[in-house]
């Protein structure tokens, strides 16, 4: 089935690109925050993967063709987290990290079998109700402190796990 919506392609098109140039991706650490802006809780998505495995996801997805970062940042957050979850995208689009996920274990912490991707990776409070959607089972809030613990950081495939490190580090929550 071909896709008509103008910067998407179809997926022998996604294929190919994929097999020869690294693809720009949107990761986002949803927070809620307090009334002096510390963080208070950190949501993970629940996936169910590839071949029934059960893991916990950050929100994330590609940049289309002629989207604006922003707007990507912003489409992915109400896919993942329902219309209503009121994300408040930074001001200044400078990420706290980016991310290279390598088809090729080892090279980085980052590892997407499918792909060379660079991600630009945010923290974005959330202020709504936040309801997954799309493929996302559940969204759990965690304390900074569980989130940093090793039986999170070990259900986050992909380097994620990593990820998350950075973004409470970054958030003065390094465990």
């Amino acid at each position: 089935m071909t896709e008509t919506t103008p910067g998407w392609l179809t997926t022998d098109e996604l294929d190919m690109a994929r097999a020869r140039m690294p693809v720009l991706y949107v990761e986002a650490v949803p927070v809620r925050v307090d009334e002096s802006g510390e963080v208070t809780s950190i949501g993970l998505l629940l996936r169910i993967g590839a071949g029934g495995t059960i893991s916990r996801a950050l929100v994330s997805g590609r940049v289309l063709h002629h989207e604006r970062v922003r707007d990507a940042l912003l489409r992915h957050l109400e896919k993942d987290l329902g219309p209503v979850a009121l994300p408040h995208v930074p001001a200044s689009l400078q990420p706290f990290t980016v991310a290279e996920y390598f088809p090729t274990a080892g090279v980085t912490p980052f590892h997407d079998p499918r792909q060379h991707a660079v991600s630009l990776a945010y923290v974005v409070p959330v202020t709504g109700d936040c309801r997954p959607r799309q493929d996302a089972l559940d969204l759990v809030w965690f304390s900074p402190q569980e989130a940093a613990s090793p039986a999170v950081q070990n259900e986050m495939p992909g380097g994620q796990g990593v990820l998350l490190k950075q973004a409470l580090a970054h958030m003065g929550q390094a465990y």
